[in-house]
């Protein structure tokens, strides 16, 4: 069987998902191919809630966030879900990178202040500030399930073919403008291909092209029990402090949020054990869940140390954690989210939409 679409989409998380709605939002029909099926937990898009933080200091990602925010307000008015919880971020630990990013806040009129130790434990009972604090009101989390089912919604909506349990064999391509994508039951002829394929990515493009290193690592994260139901939970990032050799058990620095009907999400970031996505044992390493324990018993007293899930996860990550946006010939990628991606979903969808369309992607994000 043969089918000709103008865009083919390989990889349905939230970012293939993203860009599926771009490209169909643009005219243009597409087709999205996701080897799982819907829903599945093996990837990095699944489970129910990520940070949205606009804690950032080079002005390519404060404009794509800021670009985010607003796409995902308008998602969620065309499909009447809430999307986003803007419960607030605090940034603590290590102040001295905060100054620069409350001194972009300001050049770009994004609202966040800097809070006492004292006055930020006044406020979040549930926590625990040694040092000066960087607060972010229009920040908090964003509703990962929901996101990714609207994103989905939106984009059939707007003509998007999703075809999952659908593993890509082999993608051909033929000069600047001719690509064919095979799979077991079809193969697809398209103008464009756009790879968001996650731990996957060396794996389909390994033939076709040399990207920067991607490192796969599986994360363990876990929620843990809140103590007091009343207490209200900010969304966080937290650097260790290097002037305190109290912090030297931790493995980097920490991220979390409120999970409604699951605890507070509480993260290492980007230091699971490396792995082949398609090999993972899905269990938490053992010293590492017992440095969060440790860690959460030492700043957080509103929590139970040791009531936690563990919760598993990819990364794919580049050496600068900055991500991949590229296109070469008529192959488009994204890919390299290195764990703070999510939040930037919609927007990074209308970017490689443009790479499909020939326009090209800020030089930060250029493989």
């Amino acid at each position: 069987m043969v089918t000709q679409v103008d865009v083919v989409v390989v990889g349905g998380g939230v970012m293939g998902s993203a860009a599926a709605r771009a490209v169909a939002q643009s005219g243009k029909s597409v087709a999205l191919l996701e080897q799982f099926a819907a829903g599945h937990q093996l990837g990095a898009s699944h489970g129910t809630t990520r940070n949205f933080n606009t804690a950032y200091r080079e002005p390519e990602y404060l404009a794509l966030v800021t670009e985010a925010r607003a796409l995902w307000d308008g998602l969620s008015h065309e499909t009447g879900t809430q999307l986003l919880d803007l419960v607030g971020l605090v940034h603590h630990g290590n102040v001295e990178p905060l100054l620069g990013i409350k001194q972009s806040h300001e050049s770009l009129g994004i609202d966040s202040e800097f809070l006492s130790a004292e006055q930020a434990s006044e406020r979040w009972a549930g926590m625990t500030f040694r040092s000066d604090v960087l607060f972010v009101p229009e920040s908090g989390r964003v509703r990962a399930a929901e996101a990714l089912a609207a994103l989905r919604t939106s984009a059939e909506t707007g003509g998007a073919q999703f075809h999952y349990e659908s593993p890509v064999r082999d993608i051909i391509v033929h000069g600047d403008h001719s690509v064919r994508v095979i799979t077991d039951t079809t193969e697809f002829l398209a103008e464009r291909v756009i790879v968001t394929a996650g731990a996957w990515t060396h794996k389909v493009l390994s033939q076709l092209m040399e990207l920067p290193p991607l490192v796969v690592t599986q994360e363990q994260p876990a929620h843990f029990q809140p103590l007091d139901a009343s207490v209200d939970w900010p969304s966080f990032n937290h650097s260790p402090d290097p002037r305190s050799t109290a912090d030297d058990y931790w493995y980097s620095p920490t991220y979390g949020m409120f999970t409604p009907g699951e605890g507070v999400k509480i993260g290492w970031h980007g230091v699971g054990p490396v792995v082949d996505p398609d090999s993972r044992d899905f269990l938490p390493e053992a010293v590492q869940l017992a440095a969060l324990q440790r860690y959460a018993n030492e700043w957080f007293p509103g929590l139970d140390a040791t009531a936690c899930e563990p919760i598993s996860c990819t990364y794919t990550s580049t050496e600068s954690e900055n991500f991949i946006l590229d296109r070469f010939g008529p192959v488009v990628v994204g890919a390299g989210f290195s764990g703070h991606g999510y939040k930037f979903a919609p927007a990074i969808g209308r970017v490689l939409a443009d790479l499909a369309d020939g326009k090209p992607a800020p030089a930060l994000f250029r493989a």
